[in-house]
C-alpha cells in the first residue's frame, strides 16, 4: 500500500488494517517509517472527521470531582467558601481567574477548560431580582434639573 492522504472512511478503513499488519515493525525500519506515516495520516484524518470538543467548565468541575471521589464541601479551598461552590455547581456564578487558577493548580483542569475553550459565549444577564438598581426596585425619581431654591454649593460640617 502507498501512503497517501486520508479522504474518505474507505481509505481511512484501509488504512487501519494496513497499520494492524505491520504493528509490530521495528523503529528506524522501512515498515517502522511506513507505521510512523499511517499513523500521522490516521491521527489527522480522526482530527478532522471525529473533533472533541472541549467541556464547559461545570462539566469539567463535575466530572473531576467524580473522577476524585469529592464532595462539594472539598471544592471549598479551590473557590473560596461553601455558598461560592454552591453558586458555582449551580451555574448561578461564574469563575473567577482566581477560581480558575486554583482549579488548574489544584485539580489539574486544564486552562482552556476553564476559560471556555473556543466558544467565547457572552456571560447571561444576572435575574432581574438579583439587580440592586434602585430604579428597579422602584426608588427611581425623574430628574428635572436642580430644585429650586438649592444652590450647589456643599453644605458646610
Amino acid at each position: 500500500m502507498k501512503p497517501k492522504v486520508i479522504k474518505t472512511e474507505a481509505d481511512y478503513q484501509t488504512t487501519l488494517h494496513r497499520i494492524d499488519q505491520i504493528f509490530e515493525a521495528q523503529p528506524g525500519t522501512s515498515e517502522g517509517d511506513e507505521l510512523d506515516l499511517l499513523v500521522t495520516l490516521v491521527e489527522l484524518y480522526e482530527s478532522q472527521a471525529f473533533p472533541i470538543d472541549v467541556p464547559d467548565p461545570l462539566t469539567a468541575i463535575r466530572f473531576r470531582m467524580e473522577q476524585q471521589d469529592l464532595k462539594p464541601k472539598d471544592l471549598v479551598r479551590f473557590l473560596g467558601s461553601a455558598s461560592k461552590v454552591s453558586e458555582v455547581l449551580s451555574g448561578k456564578r461564574h469563575l473567577s481567574l482566581a477560581m480558575m487558577r486554583n482549579l488548574v493548580t489544584g485539580l489539574g483542569i486544564p486552562p482552556a477548560v476553564l476559560l471556555g475553550g473556543n466558544s467565547l459565549s457572552p456571560r447571561p444577564a444576572p435575574p432581574a431580582a438579583c439587580s440592586t438598581s434602585r430604579a428597579r426596585r422602584g426608588f427611581a425619581k425623574k430628574s428635572t434639573g436642580p430644585a429650586r431654591g438649592r444652590t450647589t454649593k456643599p453644605r458646610p460640617r
